[in-house]
């Protein structure tokens, strides 16, 4: 991450990162909110609402459900997916899972997205899909798809390789968002941290090995105090 006076060019590790600690604020099941937590990258990368609309809509998006959304038309050349109030980020995967469904052996097929919450986000499909090898086309509420004829994702490849400017003051407001998920740094939780456990004796318990140089003089200290000895050990 470099900066550049209030700009911040954040990559796709701590984009990823703030995301996925957001979205576990949410109801979102686990394994549907890793799937979904790149739509926020590609919304800031193709300048739509990315952190900023995540940041503004955070209480809306905690009680989500994406079981809610119901496939309420699938026959005919286009089909509709009822969001029935859930985000549009959060109804992109199951669109373009359904767009890949509805090509089947055929060359197009469409998809009508209704009563998703900010619906103009629709449009990072178009660059999400790219991965399931499909081209998307929005207009408005409705997606197009075919199949592409080489699987290329230019967003990604975009954000990879430059990552994308965020204001700083924003970043940190999402950086602060995100720890929130985290839990509090105390005596007991610097105890259970990590891949051991620590007694209140000092006894490291669930490593073995000779080579254990696990420190634990820093757990009852102050956090000023715990990372001064570690910075002097390190020395």
């Amino acid at each position: 991450m470099s900066t550049d006076a209030t700009i911040l060019r954040v990559m796709p590790r701590e984009m990823r990162l703030m995301s996925e600690r957001i979205l576990s604020l949410t109801e979102l099941p686990k394994g549907f909110a890793l799937m979904a937590l790149d739509l926020v990258m590609y919304s800031q990368a193709m300048g739509l609402g990315g952190f900023a609309l995540l940041e503004s809509r955070i209480e809306v998006l905690k009680p989500a459900d994406p079981r809610r959304m119901r496939l309420v038309s699938d026959t005919g050349p286009r089909w509709t997916l009822d969001a029935n109030g859930e985000h549009a980020w959060f109804a992109i995967p199951s669109a373009i899972d359904l767009l890949d469904e509805a090509i089947g052996d055929g060359e197009t097929a469409e998809i009508e997205i209704v009563s998703a919450a900010d619906p103009e986000e629709l449009a990072v499909a178009t660059a999400f899909a790219c991965r399931s090898g499909l081209v998307v086309t929005c207009g408005g509420r409705v997606l197009s798809a075919r199949r592409a004829e080489t699987r290329t994702d230019p967003v990604m490849e975009k954000v990879l390789r430059d990552g994308c400017r965020i204001a700083a003051d924003q970043w940190w407001r999402i950086y602060e968002l995100a720890q929130t998920a985290l839990a509090p740094d105390t005596v007991v939780s610097r105890r259970h941290a990590g891949p051991v456990i620590v007694t209140e004796d000092g006894t490291v318990i669930g490593r073995s090995d000779n080579d254990d140089d696990t420190d634990v003089s820093f757990i009852g200290s102050s956090p000023t105090e715990a990372a001064t000895a570690q910075h002097e050990k390190a020395c």
